[in-house]
């Protein structure tokens, strides 16, 4: 069973009155880095609105953490890696780093540990469209959060972007 949560119309809203807090929060100085695929398209999307917002040109990164995942070995043989776009230097950078879903925390700290790689940032801040709130295994929260959410263990978050999968809207779908 599927369980629309989001429309594209409320995902366009959140992502602009996203946008307001972090400019009132962070300023204008900032940097945004996606983790692929759809937390990439999402600050695309979020660093437009705060070009528009701030009248500059705010850079923007994508990460893929892949490699930089715990569970590494057990995502099995030849796992697809599609490289990781930071054209910036990251030191002393305000970073906010954007993710659809935050459900264990794990991609979040594999991330982290990416940009720490890249250098040294003033600070990080956690953007994701969907906070899973009940599912946390690290100590790890976002400070901006289209949606907060509890959702069974047997049921999974699907953030459908019209970049990737031709429709935009989230949904609950039960696991079988």
């Amino acid at each position: 069973m599927e369980n629309r949560i989001l429309s594209a119309n409320e995902i366009k809203k959140i992502l602009n009155k996203l946008a307001d807090q972090i400019i009132r929060e962070m300023g204008s100085n900032i940097a945004v880095i996606g983790i692929k695929r759809r937390g990439a398209i999402l600050a695309e999307r979020i660093k437009k609105i705060l070009d528009k917002k701030t009248k500059r040109n705010i850079e923007c990164g994508s990460i893929d953490i892949t490699l930089y995942r715990d569970d590494f070995s057990a995502i099995g043989p030849g796992p697809v890696v599609s490289g990781s776009e930071l054209m910036f230097e990251i030191d002393d950078k305000k970073i906010v780093l954007v993710d659809d879903v935050l459900y264990t925390g794990r991609t979040i700290r594999a991330a982290m540990d990416q940009i720490i790689d890249y250098g040294r940032p003033k600070m990080i801040k956690l953007f994701v469209l969907v906070d899973r709130t009940n599912c946390r295994e690290l100590p790890i929260q976002p400070d901006y959060a289209g949606i907060k959410m509890i959702v069974g263990k047997k049921q999974i978050v699907e953030v459908r972007l019209k970049e990737i999968d031709k429709k935009e809207e989230v949904v609950v779908t039960d696991i079988k």
